[in-house]
């Protein structure tokens, strides 16, 4: 398959200098809500995380932005799963988020740390109640002999909690990704793409922009 002919120009717009807020943040949270308000992406919230195993491998997968404030950015998952056993030995993650339809990416570096108990508790009751009972059912990234074994597993646990509140599971919980820096692209014509990257300086940001 030949793929070296499928391009195309990047001109919806430009990035400035100018525009740019102060804080990674601030920024990244009115791309969002472009993200959301354009209603080109089913999950406009969807990022790649990336970490990094013992033997230097790395890995990726796809998991959903539930929060952002000034101290990061903020996901919740199995604490046994592949993900958090290697945040656990190495926190040092990156973000990226693909909006490709506005021709814009933003890739976040940084570290990663556990979120308290009373953080996970009030996203994980405010979750759907299947939603709670499936991370009771699924021991994530661990080998399954057969789809039927999960929704037998599901169904058990759902018999077991049919009435009453699901309890938060000692081995579920979340991160905050706090950002060392923070990189916002748009593309632009004959690949002259705009980069702007933000860098931790003491309490503040350096801003400098990057040649594509």
């Amino acid at each position: 398959m030949d793929l070296s002919a499928i391009r195309r120009q990047y001109a919806l717009k430009g990035l400035h200098r100018e525009d740019l807020a102060a804080n990674p943040v601030s920024q990244f949270e009115t791309w969002l809500g472009d993200a959301i308000a354009s209603q080109a992406f089913t999950d406009p919230t969807a990022m790649c995380l990336s970490t990094v195993a013992e033997n230097g491998m790395p890995s990726q997968r796809m998991v959903l932005l539930k929060h952002t404030d000034d101290k990061g950015f903020v996901f919740f998952t199995n604490l046994e799963s592949r993900k958090a056993q290697q945040i656990a030995k190495n926190p040092h993650v990156s973000l990226h988020f693909p909006w490709l339809a506005l021709e814009r990416q933003v890739i976040v570096s940084g570290t990663a740390e556990k979120l308290s108990i009373g953080e996970v508790t009030k996203y994980f009751l405010s979750r759907p109640k299947d939603s709670q009972i499936a991370a009771w059912a699924s021991q994530q990234s661990r080998p399954i002999g057969g789809r039927k074994l999960l929704e037998q597993a599901f169904e058990q646990m759902k018999h077991k909690f049919a009435n009453g509140d699901v309890p938060l599971p000692g081995f579920w919980g979340g991160f905050r990704v706090v950002p060392q820096s923070v990189e916002f692209w748009q593309g632009r014509e004959n690949r002259l793409h705009d980069r702007f990257l933000y860098e931790k300086d003491g309490s503040g940001w350096q801003i400098n922009r990057l040649q594509p």
